[in-house]
């Protein structure tokens, strides 16, 4: 009886074993036109995976464990920028940055550094009507002072790691090649992303200083109609900043350097799940203005007038001009 019963057993175990993965394989679902069409193309195309490329290309939402804004999105979907083909959205953006964005910004400041220059070599340096009398005048508060100071440091240092990050690879690469470059390249990026936030912060301290004097007032026009007597040679009355400083103030701090803010607190948090066409869309703003708001002139002059006071700071800090 038992070995009846042993040869039952394995007669049993050897259908089982026969019968099994057929059933198994019964039960797989039949793979779908797609992926059959795909498999017989990998038969006689190996490696060709346009298909593949075009449904992920599409923009078209996955799956993804990763929970956020455009995490199940692998590739963005197709855009077109000005002087741009239409590709994807972050090609698109490297195109216009490089071939629109770098280029002109990068003729518009050799063409500043001409015009300051060429200026410079007409005009001379500016002189005083007559010698010292020995009488100083404090024309800032010690918080006026500070306030300025640490906009214009903070914005002479995102200008300078701003060009680097921007012409860097364009002017200094084929001078210094590539490993001094990528050091450079590298604190550039930091000392951009760390210092922008206390720019952020100075500059709105900085309108509130100085908002109140910077009102315009009639006598602007007649500032602007002798050029501030810059040509005519007589003195026009102007109060404590002058028409072409109020227009800078209202021009390059409030609307530029508000823009150039705003964006980038958007590029330097991304961790508040912006989207990438937002992402996009301040980068290119950020771009523009900064080079706007530089090659307006007073990046320039800022931070000549930055080196030179920062070498004698301690007579500034007191507040006292001749």
């Amino acid at each position: 009886m038992p070995r009846a019963f042993l040869r039952l057993l394995g007669a049993f175990a050897l259908a089982a074993a026969l019968v099994l993965p057929l059933a198994g394989t019964a039960q797989q679902p039949a793979p779908d036109a797609a992926a059959q069409q795909q498999a017989e193309r990998q038969l006689v195309q190996p490696g060709n995976n346009a298909p593949v490329w075009r449904e992920v290309q599409a923009g078209d939402p996955g799956y993804t464990s990763i929970k956020g804004q455009e995490t199940n999105v692998l590739v963005q979907p197709a855009m077109r920028l000005p002087g741009t083909p239409t590709t994807t959205a972050g090609e698109a953006w490297r195109l216009f940055r490089n071939n629109l964005i770098t280029p002109i910004g990068g003729w518009l400041f050799a063409a500043v550094v001409a015009l300051i220059g060429l200026f410079h070599w007409v005009k001379g340096p500016v002189k005083l009507h007559g010698q010292p009398t020995g009488r100083l005048i404090q024309r800032f508060t010690a918080f006026e002072r500070y306030a300025h100071w640490v906009m214009g440091i903070s914005f002479a240092i995102l200008g300078v790691t701003g060009l680097i990050l921007l012409l860097g690879k364009y002017v200094l690469l084929p001078v210094i090649r590539y490993t001094l470059f990528a050091w450079l390249s590298s604190l550039s990026k930091n000392l951009h992303n760390f210092v922008g936030p206390i720019f952020v912060l100075s500059l709105v301290v900085f309108i509130v200083t100085y908002i109140k004097d910077n009102l315009p007032r009639g006598y602007d026009l007649k500032w602007f109609a002798s050029a501030g007597g810059m040509f005519g040679g007589k003195h026009v009355a102007s109060g404590r900043f002058n028409g072409g400083e109020k227009a800078w103030f209202w021009i390059g701090v409030v609307v530029l350097s508000l823009i150039v803010s705003i964006t980038g607190l958007i590029l330097n948090f991304p961790n508040f799940d912006q989207v990438r066409s937002v992402m996009i869309q301040a980068n290119i703003l950020h771009a523009i203005a900064g080079i706007a708001v530089m090659i307006f002139g007073s990046f320039w002059l800022g931070l000549i007038i930055t080196l030179v006071g920062l070498a004698a700071f301690g007579g500034f800090a007191k507040g006292k001009w001749y």
